[in-house]
């Protein structure tokens, strides 16, 4: 039998699913591997041999001690520097791929309704959908779909939120797994207010002066007083960048 070449599509919606899933995920039982593998009409293993191809790419992955697969890193290598400083597009254009491969409306694909829509400029709401998929994916993958602060694992219930605000983040930034953290919508809120933070020099949780008026309240303790000085749990991979840490100390904080 004649082997079937990969395509340049394929190839993009590959990197795709790579930049969504943490190393250790990178394998054919993988849910997100095996529907990979569905839209591009290929084997469970081909898909997570792809993926683990373009691990050998990945400076992050190499510089760790750990190894991709080297064997097809010829294949990949070009798609690999062509998107690597443009996920933006990257993720924009493997959603188009994934809505032709399915044979649908790219808006079905990401649940957009007419409401979604009306009024507004469809590209605009289209690449704005795209990159919180992708971000919210690839957080709470990282995050094993747990908050960091409480472990709460119900989805419907976590916020993949950025650490430096989508409007301050350059767009690199944007779509960083560094700059995301997996909260509870609570925390989220409370970490996007600037109520609370994490410190950069070792991850543990500060309160500010702001929310420490209500310490009388018999919420306090409970919600926030018991969390001062507790470390989060942190991702399987890409820790929150010490540097974007300190920026939301710095700017989004209300105060020691």
């Amino acid at each position: 039998m004649e082997r079937r070449l990969w395509t340049r599509e394929e190839l993009i919606l590959t990197l795709s699913v790579y930049f969504q899933l943490p190393f250790g995920r990178l394998n054919r039982t993988t849910p997100e591997v095996q529907e990979l593998a569905r839209i591009i009409n290929r084997n469970d293993n081909s898909a997570a041999l792809r993926l683990v191809n373009y691990a050998a790419c990945d400076p992050y992955i190499i510089n760790s001690g750990r190894k991709g697969m080297t064997s097809g890193i010829s294949v990949c290598k070009p798609i690999w520097d062509e998107f690597v400083d443009d996920r933006e597009r990257l993720f924009g254009e493997a959603q188009r791929i994934k809505a032709e491969m399915l044979n649908k409306p790219i808006e079905e694909t990401l649940h957009l309704t007419t409401s979604d829509l009306e009024g507004k400029e469809r590209t605009a709401v289209i690449r704005q959908r795209v990159n919180q998929s992708v971000f919210r994916s690839m957080i709470l993958s990282n995050y094993e779909c747990k908050c960091a602060i409480t472990g709460i694992n119900i989805p419907e219930l976590l916020v993949a939120g950025h650490i430096i605000p989508w409007a301050d983040s350059t767009p690199q930034q944007k779509l960083s797994p560094e700059n995301g953290i997996c909260l509870s919508a609570l925390y989220d809120k409370a970490f996007d207010k600037g109520y609370i933070t994490i410190s950069p020099d070792n991850y543990t949780i500060q309160i500010s002066s702001a929310l420490r008026e209500y310490e009388t309240q018999e919420y306090y303790d409970k919600h926030f007083g018991s969390l001062l000085g507790r470390t989060i749990v942190l991702p399987i991979e890409h820790k929150p960048d010490r540097n974007y840490l300190a920026y939301h100390r710095d700017y989004v904080f209300l105060g020691p």
